[in-house]
C-alpha cells in the first residue's frame, strides 16, 4: 500500500489540483529553454550578407537552479497527484465495500413433480383409423388432388375453355416468302363438350373432397377428444401438486420475510457506517511535507 499525507489540515482537493496544475506549466517552460541547447551556431557569408544557417543556444549560466527548480517542480507535482489519487482511492474504496451478511439465507425446498401424460398430435389421430379408412383416405386425396388440378383453375380443362371461343377456322403460313398458304384447323371440341367434361369431373371432385375432409374431421375430432381427456387428468394430477407445493412454499416464504428483516437492517447499519466514512474521507486534505512547502506557498500566492 502506497504511503500518502492525507490529514484533517492542509491543502483541499481543488488547491492541490490548481498547483499542480502551475507546477507542470512551470516546468515545461523550464524545458522548453534546455531542450533546444546546442554546441555550435552556423552562419554563411555571402559577400555583404551574412546568413544564419544554426542559430547558437549554448548552456544558460543558469542551467544548475533551472534544472534544481525543474526536478522540484516535478516532485512537488508527482507529491501532489500522489495524495490526490489516495483521497480518490481511499473514497472509492469505501464507496465499493461490499455489504457481507454471515447468515445463511433459508433453503428453497424442491418442488414436488411427477410426470404429467402429453397431449396427443395430428399423426396419434391418422393412427386411430383402421387401415381399411386410411386406404380409402389416401385414394380419396389422390382423385381429388388429380381431377382438381384438371379442372380448377390454369388446370388444363379451364385452359382449353377459356382458348375455345378465340380459335380461328382458317389460318395461314408462310413457307415461302412472300407466299401464304391456307393452315387446316380442325376443333376437337366444342363449348358443350367441355363444359359437360367440367360438370362430370366437378362433381366426382366434389365426392372425393367430401370423404378427404370426412376423414380429416374425423382425425380432428379423434385428437381434440382425446386431449380434453389428457386435459383434464393433466388438470388434476396438477391441482394435487400445487396443494403441496403452495404448503411448502408458504413455509419457505415466512422464513424468508424474516431473514430479509434481519438482513435489511444489518445492511442499513453498514450502509449508514460506510456513508459516515466517506464523509471522513471526503474532509481529508493535504498535509504538505516540507520539502515541498516552497513551491506550494509560491503558486498559493498565485490563487489568493
Amino acid at each position: 500500500m502506497k504511503k500518502n499525507s492525507l490529514d484533517k489540515n492542509g491543502l483541499s482537493l481543488s488547491q492541490a489540483q490548481s498547483i499542480s496544475n502551475l507546477c507542470n506549466q512551470r516546468a515545461r517552460e523550464i524545458s522548453n529553454k534546455l531542450d533546444n541547447i546546442n554546441n555550435v551556431s552556423k552562419e554563411l557569408v555571402i559577400g555583404s550578407e551574412t546568413y544564419i544557417e544554426t542559430p547558437g543556444n549554448p548552456i544558460p549560466d543558469n542551467v544548475v537552479i533551472l534544472l534544481k527548480e525543474k526536478a522540484s517542480l516535478s516532485a512537488t507535482q508527482a507529491f501532489l497527484m500522489e495524495n490526490i489519487k489516495a483521497k480518490d482511492g481511499l473514497i472509492n474504496d469505501i464507496r465499493f465495500e461490499m455489504f457481507y451478511y454471515g447468515v445463511e439465507q433459508p433453503v428453497k425446498p424442491e418442488e414436488i413433480t411427477e410426470p404429467l401424460p402429453n397431449e396427443v398430435d395430428e399423426e396419434w389421430g391418422w393412427d386411430q383409423l383402421t387401415q381399411s379408412e386410411y386406404n380409402e383416405y389416401l385414394e380419396a386425396e389422390a382423385y381429388a388432388s388429380h381431377i382438381g388440378q384438371f379442372i380448377h383453375k390454369r388446370g388444363t380443362l379451364d385452359r382449353l375453355r377459356d382458348e375455345l371461343p378465340n380459335i380461328k377456322t382458317l389460318e395461314f403460313m408462310e413457307i415461302e416468302t412472300g407466299k401464304k398458304t391456307p393452315l387446316k384447323v380442325t376443333i376437337h371440341h366444342s363449348s358443350e363438350q367441355l363444359l359437360a367434361i367440367h360438370e362430370e369431373l366437378a362433381g366426382l371432385h366434389r365426392g372425393y373432397e367430401q370423404r378427404v375432409n370426412y376423414f380429416k374431421a374425423k382425425v380432428k375430432n379423434s385428437v381434440t377428444s382425446e386431449n380434453a381427456r389428457i386435459q383434464k387428468q393433466r388438470a388434476d394430477i396438477q391441482t394435487r401438486l400445487n396443494s403441496e407445493n403452495e404448503k411448502l412454499r408458504r413455509q419457505y416464504t415466512d422464513s424468508c420475510n424474516k431473514y430479509s428483516e434481519e438482513r435489511t437492517k444489518a445492511a442499513q447499519e453498514f450502509e449508514s457506517k460506510r456513508q459516515e466514512r466517506i464523509q471522513e474521507a471526503a474532509n481529508l486534505k493535504i498535509n504538505v511535507d516540507k520539502r515541498f512547502q516552497g513551491i506550494i506557498d509560491i503558486f498559493l500566492k498565485q490563487l489568493s
